[in-house]
């Protein structure tokens, strides 16, 4: 009896395409096995190579015969029907592949450095560069002078407070600081010293009332 050894077997890639015929498209991009007529009107060759249907239907096709794609191919224009403006959006949006960008700012409106408490954007260039303008800078509602503007930070209020609510506020932050009144603990006097210079800059202003 003759027995076939396990390991006798074609590994040639010449025998697998005799074994198995699929429906591979070929280097000229016609596809082999394709049992299609040619769609082109009064033709009746061999419908191997396949065209999109339109810009809108890229993944339906007709089907034609090589001299018959050959001629659709000469008059596909992918843009055919598109106005110069779309026709730049298109470009604009390829670019980005596909993805459109968004603004930072929802707001658009131009006024980002003021509601930062900027006023003048170039002041980024001066000595505050890196600083953070403050929460009271950032709640700003009118103006104020610069001093008067870093008391009121320092004494932690707002520009929209009475004096008598911030004279309460500096009165509370002398209980805390000032080594009489908490225990004789002096770590704080510099602190207290900006305490001090804030209520002088804000007790006899005329920006806010009683």
């Amino acid at each position: 009896m003759v027995t076939k050894p396990p390991f006798d077997f074609d590994m040639r890639v010449s025998a697998d395409k005799k074994k198995k015929k699929t429906n591979r498209r070929g280097f000229s991009g016609a596809y082999d096995t394709s049992t299609r007529s040619c769609e082109y009107p009064g033709c009746s060759e061999h419908g191997q190579y396949r065209a999109p249907k339109s810009p809108d239907l890229l993944d339906e096709f007709f089907w034609f015969c090589k001299d018959h794609i050959r001629e659709y191919n000469l008059k596909w224009n992918f843009f055919e029907g598109t106005t110069d403006d779309e026709f730049q959006k298109f470009l604009d949006k390829d670019r980005l592949w596909g993805r459109e960008t968004k603004p930072f700012s929802r707001q658009g409106d131009g006024n980002a450095w003021a509601r930062l408490g900027v006023d003048d954007p170039m002041e980024l260039l001066g000595e505050k560069a890196t600083q953070n303008p403050g929460r009271v800078a950032a709640l700003a509602t009118r103006k104020l002078p610069s001093t008067e503007r870093k008391a009121l930070e320092i004494l932690d209020c707002r520009d929209t407070m009475s004096k008598t609510e911030i004279r309460k506020a500096y009165k509370g932050l002398i209980k805390v600081l000032h080594p009489d009144m908490n225990g004789g603990d002096r770590t704080h006097e510099e602190q207290l010293q900006e305490v001090v210079w804030a209520w002088d800059q804000l007790k006899d202003s005329r920006f806010f009332k009683e």
